[in-house]
């Protein structure tokens, strides 16, 4: 069953290397990062699943050991999921970034696992893929990583969308009280079209989450480059 879990932006940019002059900018977001992994470790789980946004060439498993770098950013900074041998495919962004702060965490706490959720899953699909995760050990903790909708500002990657604000505000609510009904909730439609791509990861969640009687605290929201990024922990 799920016993924790840890929800996280996924931008390239919260690594330093990638983010070069600019990082100072997403510091407090990989501050909050950091203390949500703290709870992941201390719910001592026997497996941890890193689950993030995919396009469908890199959706699916990827198993401990499985690499991922941010060399198409202009970085040759490389990451690996846990200890393990290489798999047979790279991780996409969102698993590398999940991989990277995992172990600038220093993660030893158990084994690690990738799931690369296409962005345009459907709900049903997603919330299934939550409940086969939870039921994969008896302790099963999930770092998720998704970012909200990038349509917050004139100079955001989707541009200004007047639905954005509120998308992102209930998307927070949800992922800082543990609503489950509520992340089962958000819309897949609108969140295709507010470039919302931690839509199917935090329904994943929402699968994984369902009886197990977590509480979540919302650690960090904001929208910076006008996209919404989301800390939260629940345990």
């Amino acid at each position: 069953m799920l016993v924790a879990a840890a929800v996280c932006p996924a931008p390239p940019m919260l690594v330093p290397e990638v983010a070069a002059g600019a990082a100072a900018e997403l510091g407090a977001a990989r501050t909050a990062c950091s203390d949500a992994l703290a709870v992941l470790a201390a719910s001592r789980p026997d497996l941890l699943v890193v689950v993030g946004a995919a396009d469908p060439e890199h959706r699916g498993s990827y198993p401990q050991g499985a690499r991922g770098n941010f060399h198409g950013f202009g970085v040759g900074a490389d990451v690996q999921l846990g200890q393990g041998e290489e798999g047979p495919r790279l991780l996409p962004p969102s698993l590398a970034v999940g991989a990277w702060l995992l172990g600038r965490a220093g993660w030893g706490a158990a084994p690690v696992e990738g799931l690369g959720v296409e962005d345009a899953l459907e709900t049903a699909r997603c919330l299934d893929a939550g409940r086969e995760l939870a039921a994969r050990d008896d302790r099963v903790a999930l770092l998720v990583m998704g970012d909200g909708s990038a349509c917050r500002t004139l100079k955001a990657p989707g541009y200004l969308d007047e639905r954005a604000a509120a998308f992102d505000a209930a998307a927070g609510r949800a992922l800082g009280a543990a609503d489950v009904p509520a992340l089962t909730a958000l819309d897949p439609g609108l969140a295709s079209e507010l470039m919302a791509a931690g839509r199917a990861p935090w329904q994943v969640l929402a699968g994984a989450a369902e009886g197990a009687g977590l509480a979540g605290r919302l650690l960090f929201e904001d929208a910076p480059y006008g996209v919404g990024y989301f800390v939260a922990a629940w345990s």
